[in-house]
Order: C-alpha cells, then structure tokens, then sequence
C-alpha cells in the first residue's frame, strides 16, 4: 500500500492585528495565522489501493511548505503501514530544525492520515488497532464559558479559560476571575470538576497567589499558567500549590519533550494535543512514560476525531477535553466529533479515525480545495 502525492488544505484564514506601540500588551499574545483554529492544516493522503486518509496537524503555511519541499519526499511511494518507521525517518531529517514547533506539527498531521489508512485498511476504527477499548466511554470535561448548556449535556467536569477582562496578571483581574469562577460553581454545583485555563499568561507568584485565594473553589487544575518552558517555575508551583493540581502540555512536543517535563516534576497532568504534539504515534509513548511516572494523560481537544482513539484505548487517559459535541450549525465540525452521550465519548465505530470528510464538507469549509 503505497502512498501518493498529498494534498494540504489551510483549514481557515486569519486578519491582519494594528499595534498602538511597541509595548502594546496585545504583541504578547498575537498569535497571527499560528493561533489554533487559524493555524490549522488538513492532510490528505492517497493511497495506491484507493484508500484516502486525513490528518490534522497545525503551523498553517509554513507547516504546508515543510510538507510541501521535503517530507513529502519521504512519503511517495513507500509503504503507508509502515506508520512508526515513517515517523522517526521524519523525526530524524528535520531535527536539525524540527523537534518541536512547525515541523513536529507538520509531522502530525501526516501521522494521524497514515493511522486513519491503516483503520480503513482493517475496516476498524482505530483504537481497535491500539489493542482495543480500555474504557467503555469516554468521560469528558466541557471547555468554555457556556455552563448551563455543559450541564444540560451532562457533563460533571468543566474549565473555563481566560478572556477579555479577565484573567490578566493584576489584583483587579484576579478579582473579577474569582468572581466568574464562582458563578461557574454555583451553576455547575459543588460535586462537578472546576478547572482553569490560564493560557501561559501569569508568571510564579501570580499563581500561588490566585491558589490561595481560590482555595474555596476546590479547582482541580490550573492549567498552563506559565509560558511552556518554564519548568524550574512549573516544578515550584507543583510543590507549593495544595489541593489543586497542575497541567500542562498543550504546547509541548514528543516524547522527549514530555520526558523533559516528567524529570522536572514539572506537571501532576500532562496534556499533549495529538495534532501538534507528534501525532498519535508520538502521543502513544507520551501515555506510556507518563504511566510509569503514575501521571495521568488528558489530551488537549481530546474530544475529537484526531484525540478520542487514544483516550479510549489507553488506560492512563481518564478523559477527553470537549470543546463542542458536534451541535447542528458547523458540519464540519459534527464530522470530527465522536459520538457522544450524557457528558461523555463513545467509542466510534467507523473504520479509520472517523472523519467523513465528504468533497462537498471539503468544498464548502476549504473554498480553494479542487477536489
């Protein structure tokens, strides 16, 4: 089963930001066209027995490019089962300028094509591959600021993340946090989950400051609340922060990275997103180290097509991240959901990943694709 030339879809588009200074707070957080939905790539593979695959990855253009002048090299013509070998001989000819970032992006959204391949190729889904379902759904928590429809769905666990307003490194910002988060548990009631996403915006003290004054809350995590390659600040915060458990990983890459992390007793959660982070194939061993180190895994949009097979088929993933369960108004976006029921994931039975990504889904959301 040999794979053909590989078509690459930019998923979306992204504007142009207008600066008021050089010390405009906004240039701190302009992500540009490498912000995630904006960033993100779909790849396509065909194979030579008819059989076509896709991935996401994220690094937009500049992922493309990577995929485009040099891995695609690696990849026509050879055998698209050969999933592992396929990854470390990418892994391998760009660490001289990979190993995290663009590249590794680009390399996962070529691994998640080649695993829904093989699932078609099986007529299985994936985590059928993956020795099977080590849970029979999949537990998730409820991303965003809507908690009344979150309960309604039923979910039990839910994060909030910061926005406008709210959630800056100032004792005003604080305040009005601690305000919405309390609003969130009165909705929610005392028994659901409560966590925050802090989008690596606040540095050490800030942080072991807000623990304290939202000890009430019994968050159970604080997501990200330091820039990715703060461990010395992570493992501070991992031994003074009590009753509230810290994650990170979202912005991390590969099993060497998340190794890094797990000898700083950086985190109590790792959380890699397998459209950035290596693929499934690098997510796999991401699980496995962190199970040795008894660290549980909860996969950043884990609640997706690209996410779930890993959730449901190892033990060291307790749950799946949701973002949307597929609500009626974004096709394409009901398409990379799994099924879902009373406030968790079941497992899908459509062979590969379960992306029905049909030429007229692909038309409308990706105009410049000719299919």
């Amino acid at each position: 089963m040999k794979a053909a030339p590989l078509p690459l879809l930019p998923a979306s588009r992204f504007g142009r930001r207008e600066f008021t200074s050089d010390y405009d707070p906004a240039r701190w957080r302009w992500f540009g066209p490498f912000s995630q939905l904006a960033g993100s790539i779909l790849v396509q593979i065909r194979t030579d027995q008819g059989i076509t695959g896709y991935g996401m990855g994220g690094g937009g253009t500049a992922a493309v490019h990577i995929i485009e002048t040099h891995l695609k090299d690696l990849l026509v013509g050879a055998n698209a089962a050969n999933i592992e070998l396929l990854w470390e001989q990418m892994f391998s000819s760009t660490s001289f300028y990979g190993r995290k970032g663009l590249a590794i992006m680009a390399i996962s959204g070529i691994d998640l094509a080649l695993w829904d391949i093989a699932g078609q190729a099986a007529g299985l889904p994936v985590w059928r591959l993956l020795g099977g379902a080590a849970k029979e759904r999949a537990p998730a928590y409820s991303t965003g600021s809507n908690f009344e429809r979150g309960v309604a769905l039923g979910f039990r666990a839910f994060k909030m993340g910061l926005y406008e307003g709210v959630g800056g490194a100032d004792k005003e910002s604080m305040q009005r946090l601690l305000a919405e988060l309390r609003k969130a548990r009165s909705i929610i009631g005392p028994d659901s989950r409560l966590m925050i996403d802090c989008l690596c915006r606040w540095n050490v003290e800030y942080t072991l400051e807000f623990a304290r004054a939202a000890e009430d809350l019994r968050l159970d995590f604080i997501e990200e609340p330091l820039l990715p390659d703060d461990l010395a600040g992570y493992e501070r915060l991992c031994r003074e922060v009590r009753g509230t458990r810290i994650a990170l990983g979202e912005h991390e890459y590969t099993r060497y990275g998340f190794a890094h992390v797990l000898r700083h007793s950086a985190a109590h959660i790792l959380q890699p997103d397998l459209t950035w982070c290596g693929g499934l194939t690098d997510a796999r061993h991401v699980a496995a180290i962190a199970a040795a180190q008894g660290v549980p895994v909860m996969p950043h949009r884990g609640g997706s097509v690209f996410g779930i097979h890993l959730v449901i088929s190892h033990p060291n993933c307790p749950m799946a991240e949701s973002f949307g369960t597929g609500e009626p108004g974004n096709e394409m976006m009901e398409r990379l959901t799994p099924p879902f029921e009373k406030g968790a994931y079941l497992p899908p039975e459509r062979p590969g990943l379960g992306a029905d990504l049909t030429p007229a889904i692909l038309r409308m959301y990706v105009p410049s694709l000719a299919v």
